[in-house]
Formats: C-alpha cells, sequence, structure tokens
C-alpha cells in the first residue's frame, strides 16, 4: 500500500484491504461475500449469533456435552437474564447423534448449537443431516467450525447452516484476533442486530471521507444498515492488520484447493491412527471416515499419564495438547496440510520412547 495523502485516505485503503477477507470467506464454504462478517474470533461470532436470534422465554436450545464451553456459555446467559432454556444432549461412545438430537426437540426448541468437529475428540457431525432436520422441525442451526474450516471441506450451499463462526488463528492459520461470521442470505431479515456501527451502514454519496468533509451532516438523521452479513460486524476501527493476514491466508488454502488439503489431511491421520494402534494405545477418535476431522486424539493410559506424555513431547518441540470434555478426550493431535509424514513419525518415535 503506497503511503496515503492524509490520515482519511489511509483509512479508506485499510478498508479496502480488510475487504480482501471477504470474498476469500465466501469462496472457501461457497458463500455469497455478503454472507461474511469479519469478527474477532469464534467467541465473537457465537456470542453475536446468541444475541441476534429473537428468543422468549420457555424457548429452548439444544446443545451436546461435548462441546467447548463457549458454545453454550451466551445461551447460558440469555437463560439467567431473558428465561431461555438451555437443554444438554448427552454423546454416546463420542459421537454426537442426530437422532439423538431429534429425539430431544419439542415445539418450544427453537435453537440447536453445536461444533461441527469437536474439539477434544475430532468428532465430525452429521451437518448435512442435522441441517434438512433442523429446517424440517423449524428449528435456527447455529454452527461452531472453527476445528473444521481449512482442513474439511464444507459447501454451504450443498450443507445449509443458518449461522456459522469461525475463528481464524487455528486451522485457517490467521493472526489472533481475526474470524468469519456465516449468516444465510434467507434469516438475515428475521436477526436482531447486536452491533451498530457506522460502518454497517449503507455508505454516503460520495463515500465516507466526502460526508465527513460535508458542512451540514447531523448525528439526527435517519440511519439505514445494509442489508447484509457485515452489519453484525463491530462497525468502526477493527484489526485492519489481521484481517489482511486473514485475506492472505484464506486466498493461500483457496489457491491450494479444499480437497486437496484435506485429501492430504486424511493420508497423514490414517498413517497416525495405524501408528498408534500399532503401539497399543487406544485411539479416542471414532474412527468412522464420515466422522473424521485433522483431530485425532488417542490416550496412553490415566489422565496424568497422558499430562505426563503430553510434558514429554512438548519437552522435544512436538506440539500436542490434552483436552477432555465429559470425561472424553485425551491426547490431541492435529494434522493439517504444512505436516508431512516425517512429522508423524517423529511424533510416533517420541510416543514410543515415552
Amino acid at each position: 500500500m503506497c503511503p496515503a495523502s492524509s490520515s482519511t485516505q489511509h483509512h479508506i485503503d485499510m478498508d479496502r484491504l480488510r475487504e480482501a477477507a471477504r470474498p476469500e470467506a465466501a469462496r472457501l464454504i461457497n458463500a455469497e461475500p455478503g454472507e461474511i462478517a469479519l469478527v474477532e474470533s469464534t467467541t465473537h461470532a457465537l456470542t453475536l449469533a446468541a444475541a441476534s436470534i429473537p428468543l422468549k422465554p420457555g424457548d429452548r436450545v439444544l446443545i451436546c456435552d461435548l462441546e467447548y464451553l463457549q458454545v453454550a456459555i451466551p445461551w447460558y446467559q440469555r437463560q439467567r437474564s431473558e428465561g431461555i432454556e438451555v437443554e444438554v444432549v448427552h454423546n454416546r461412545d463420542g459421537k454426537v447423534l442426530v437422532e439423538d438430537i431429534a429425539s430431544r426437540i419439542t415445539p418450544r426448541t427453537r435453537v440447536v448449537a453445536i461444533s461441527s468437529v469437536q474439539w477434544s475428540n475430532g468428532f465430525r457431525c452429521d451437518l448435512a443431516a442435522l441441517g434438512r432436520l433442523c429446517a424440517e422441525r423449524g428449528v435456527w442451526l447455529v454452527v461452531d467450525a472453527v476445528q473444521h474450516l481449512g482442513c474439511v471441506p464444507l459447501d454451504v450451499r450443498a450443507t445449509p447452516v443458518d449461522i456459522l463462526a469461525c475463528g481464524g488463528h487455528k486451522w485457517l492459520n490467521s493472526p489472533f484476533g481475526t474470524g468469519i461470521l456465516y449468516i444465510r442470505n434467507r434469516v438475515l431479515g428475521r436477526l436482531r442486530t447486536p452491533i451498530a456501527g457506522y460502518m454497517s451502514l449503507e455508505p454516503p454519496e460520495g463515500g465516507w471521507g466526502n460526508y465527513f468533509q460535508t458542512p451540514s451532516i447531523s448525528p439526527e438523521r435517519e440511519y439505514r444498515f445494509v442489508d447484509e452479513a457485515r452489519k453484525f460486524e463491530v462497525g468502526g476501527t477493527s484489526n485492519y492488520a489481521g484481517a489482511i493476514g486473514l485475506a492472505a491466508s484464506l486466498k493461500l488454502i483457496n489457491g491450494l484447493g479444499r480437497e486437496n488439503i484435506w485429501r492430504h489431511v486424511v493420508g497423514l491421520t490414517d498413517y497416525l491412527i495405524g501408528g498408534l494402534r500399532r503401539l497399543g494405545l487406544r485411539v479416542v477418535t471414532p474412527g468412522e471416515p464420515e466422522n473424521r476431522s485433522g483431530i485425532v486424539t488417542f490416550s496412553a493410559g490415566t489422565a496424568g499419564d497422558n499430562v505426563a506424555l503430553m510434558q514429554k513431547l512438548l519437552d522435544r518441540r512436538i506440539l500436542v495438547s490434552v483436552r477432555y470434555t465429559s470425561g472424553v478426550g485425551g491426547v490431541r493431535v492435529s494434522c493439517h496440510f504444512f505436516n508431512n509424514l516425517e512429522d508423524i513419525d517423529r511424533l510416533l518415535h517420541g510416543i514410543q520412547s515415552f
């Protein structure tokens, strides 16, 4: 970006560079750019989703017991302040089954909030079947895709969801403080807008730079917001540097190709699972191909054993984590396009020596 002639022009130029992330995010999930809002994190996006869906006392929200806590927090906050009800569907051997969710939907159920890939064991739900179920029952489907996008392909035209949240710093390989919020066009008009920022307004004729130099402007006026997902953004000064990094990373991912990335990740995870089984370790991640993701979780024994193993691996600069939810979890390994079989062999050797 060339030096700007003024701070106003500098701001306009930054807005333009930030905007590059929107079409790249839309391309990643086969959405329209107008269905994408740029947010600060998955937490930010999930909180916006929960604040935007109109609910009344007694309305019910379904979550599952494997969820990362942020999926639950905003709904429990509304339960306390507005009298909605949060119900929990229990997993079966680390799986969240659509039939179990279906059995819990009642006429009072308004929302199903779920992670498309569970953070502790990598289970990938049948999002297509869940989307059909929610559409048939007239239930909002809110998806946390932070462990999904950038690794496992997702087409929101083929697999419709109402609202999808994804932070940028995990599988999208972007800076902290970035993320995307997808809102399906057909539901935009039914949502409340919890944030009112001027950048979410319909732009004035001649642009904001010209507008602010006009003597007759006044805050006493009619405000019209754009009919796009970006009206859910902060609408003011944002993380410009992060969004520019997000755009670059998304462009790289789109250039590599979603299917190419997924094919590579499947090869790595297959190789890892085979090696873990040869070492006699219990693979926690469900093995069905349709439920796989880039996460493989295994157990070396007790939770203490798993933490000890993790620490030994970290000492060797082999980066894994230990994660549990509702008793499901263990040592979590994340395989992505920048990993190769040598990385997996190094991990397996480290485990074997432990």
